[in-house]
């Protein structure tokens, strides 16, 4: 049997999907519910606290628990990466995103700091450095109009992007065809990557960043970018707000067992 927050959080869900609770409208406070015998207060706020997480409701302090009035941006995945995208046009990896939900976008939405750090053991072990050498970190910051979405923070070799746009912290996408366009530029065309997600509760210093509220959750994104020969030419890790995106895949199923006969 499922807990009482859960299935009061269900009950609601269902009501904001069926549209009896309306974009922009405001939930019932706790004490309403309570009284109304829906629960506990602990109950209640549990059901308030995972509708949130899920990205039906928004909260905050002085307006209450409000339906959204956005869907979650979709977060493509191997199609956000497609070559002719950045190399034949203009279209970067977040601005990929922003069309297929059919949303706009502006390039300055993006922010981005870039320093020469000390590489963390992530780090290094996903260039094969030892721990401690120097890499660039180019670190942005992306918004939805005021409100952020994720922050994205590649490591490079400094032999890879010195003298580059990659090294250069003005706003927006590193010129036309973004950071990937740079390398290839540079001579280091992508061919493959991986990708690994982590869910996890935001730490503070990301929930402030984010304008999340205390326990949502967010996922961590690490990624891998290979050329042809296996050369690691950009190793990022992503933090994003759970609730404000859903991931789309789309991709060719493999068979290995035909593929190895042939």
């Amino acid at each position: 049997m499922a807990p009482k927050w859960r299935e009061l959080a269900d009950r609601l869900a269902e009501r904001i999907r069926s549209g009896e609770y309306a974009a922009g409208q405001q939930l019932p406070h706790i004490r309403e519910l309570v009284e109304a015998g829906e629960g506990s207060k602990s109950t209640v706020h549990a059901a308030y606290k995972a509708l949130e997480a899920e990205g039906l409701v928004t909260s905050s302090r002085g307006h209450g628990t409000v339906v959204r009035r956005r869907q979650p941006l979709k977060r493509l995945g191997v199609t956000r990466y497609d070559k002719a995208k950045w190399r034949d046009g203009d279209e970067v990896a977040f601005i990929a995103d922003r069309v297929a939900s059919g949303r706009a976008y502006k390039r300055g939405e993006q922010t981005q700091s870039v320093s020469r750090v000390p590489a963390t053991a992530v780090v290094a072990a996903a260039h094969g450095l030892p721990e401690g050498a120097e890499v660039y970190a180019r670190s942005r910051l992306v918004k939805e109009g005021d409100q952020p979405t994720h922050t994205l923070t590649s490591y490079y070799r400094p032999e890879h992007v010195e003298g580059t746009r990659l090294v250069d912290p003005t706003p927006g996408p590193a010129g036309r065809g973004g950071g990937f366009r740079v390398l290839y530029d540079a001579g280091y065309e992508i061919d493959h990557m991986r990708e690994e997600l982590f869910a996890r509760i935001a730490v503070p210093e990301e929930a402030a960043l984010l304008q999340l509220a205390p326990g949502e959750w967010v996922v961590e994104l690490h990624r891998t970018t290979f050329t042809a020969d296996g050369t690691v030419v950009e190793f990022a890790i992503g933090v994003h707000a759970a609730g404000r995106f859903s991931w789309t895949y789309d991709f060719q199923v493999p068979d290995s067992a035909r593929e190895a006969a042939e």
